[in-house]
């Protein structure tokens, strides 16, 4: 079994209120890994993910590139990705 990939979230607005840092590495292989490392980490974002989907009021960037919902969504080792309110402003 290969190693999970190291990759750094990085939070804005309410979600980095919430977790209380501005940024986390964890290990994750795919999204929904990404997301429940998230959770049990920083428990003021419990309910971030919908089976292993980000929940519809937040976004997830890639790499500040492109969003990403798919939970089984690989995840390259040292991506970074952002997370935001869906209802975040400009």
């Amino acid at each position: 079994m290969d190693e999970a990939a190291c990759v750094t979230v990085e939070f804005f607005g309410v979600p980095r209120w919430r977790a209380g840092t501005a940024e986390l590495s964890v290990a994750a292989r795919t999204v929904a890994d990404l997301l429940a490392a998230v959770e049990a980490a920083c428990p003021g974002l419990a309910g971030l993910s919908r089976d292993g989907a980000p929940a519809p009021h937040y976004l997830l960037s890639l790499d500040g590139k492109r969003f990403v919902t798919e939970p089984t969504e690989r995840l390259s080792p040292g991506a970074r990705l952002l997370l935001l309110s869906a209802d975040a402003g400009g």
